[in-house]
């Protein structure tokens, strides 16, 4: 029996601009589905479109709808968090021909093994490619790479991506299904980033998600400013006043910033610039618990 497939299970490809998204993301080559092409459109999206939570901040909502990703990120050149940024890199990805399904994790960032639980509300993409057997997870919502897609592959060990060093481990999870662990090698070590399962997700699977992390009050995105921008020699982070740039060996910087000067350090650092009016917002706004 042949599965039908709606538009509302798909990522609707043939509403994107995609001559604009492969502008924005500097994207010049071929048009095919190879899994050469899927390295430089994860490599061309990760390092152009910052990770950023400032709609939020400035005390708008976080539209999903592709028109207005659409509109966000390519037309106005701002970024995103995980499930915008990954609406829009799975639109173009179904318009090149790959097979694309959504995925969801639990971003860990140390706590996998002291019996803590987080809500599974990171968006990443399971894709294949015509005619070859492997499996790939795209990860360009993030923040923090990796800069090219990696293989899901079970016992593959420490690998590296550009100079990032990164490690994949298959665990076993609820109910004996699989759980995957990605590690990542930062200033603080090896480091577990998120966990996540083969389940697939849907669009309105990650409207939900969407809903919970930008309106819940307990979420770490509606409290400060978070923005990230993951280049292939330097990871630079923005975290409420506090601004901090990692290297691949390990080596970080970090220095606070005057409110004043964010507007300046976004565009700058980030490659976000504000109009007038948002950047007045923003330095005014009553976000900082200092």
């Amino acid at each position: 029996m042949t599965e039908t497939v709606h538009r509302d299970d798909r990522w609707l490809g043939e509403d994107l601009d995609l001559d604009a998204y492969l502008a924005r993301i500097g994207y010049t080559g071929p048009r095919a589905a190879t899994v050469e092409t899927l390295r430089a459109l994860v490599r061309g999206h990760t390092t152009t479109i910052p990770f950023e939570n400032l709609e939020i901040i400035l005390g708008r909502g976080i539209a999903l709808d592709l028109e207005s990703l659409q509109d966000k990120l390519i037309r106005r050149r701002r970024g995103g968090y995980c499930f915008e940024n990954v609406a829009v890199f799975a639109a173009a990805l179904e318009r090149f021909g790959f097979g694309v399904t959504g995925l969801s994790g639990r971003v860990t960032y140390g706590v996998l093994d002291a019996g803590t639980l987080r809500p599974a509300t990171h968006a990443l993409l399971r894709v294949t490619v015509p005619g070859d057997d492997r499996v790939w997870i795209c990860d360009v919502g993030f923040g923090f790479g990796p800069l090219e897609p990696f293989e899901l592959l079970d016992g593959r060990g420490e690998f590296g991506l550009g100079d990032w060093r990164y490690r994949l481990e298959r665990r076993t999870g609820a109910l004996g299904a699989p759980l995957w662990v990605l590690f990542q090698r930062s200033h603080e070590g090896w480091l577990d980033r998120h966990t996540f399962t083969e389940d697939p997700q849907y669009r309105i699977d990650y409207t939900v998600g969407n809903h919970f992390v930008s309106t819940f009050p307990r979420s770490p995105f509606i409290s400060r400013p978070y923005v990230q921008r993951f280049l292939p020699g330097a990871h630079h982070i923005l975290d409420d006043l506090r601004l901090t740039t990692e290297y691949p060996d390990g080596a970080a910087q970090t220095r606070d910033i005057d409110p004043v000067d964010l507007p300046k350090v976004l565009v700058e650092v980030f490659d976000i610039d504000l109009d007038e009016a948002d950047a007045a917002t923003l330095v005014t706004v009553p976000w900082r618990a200092n």
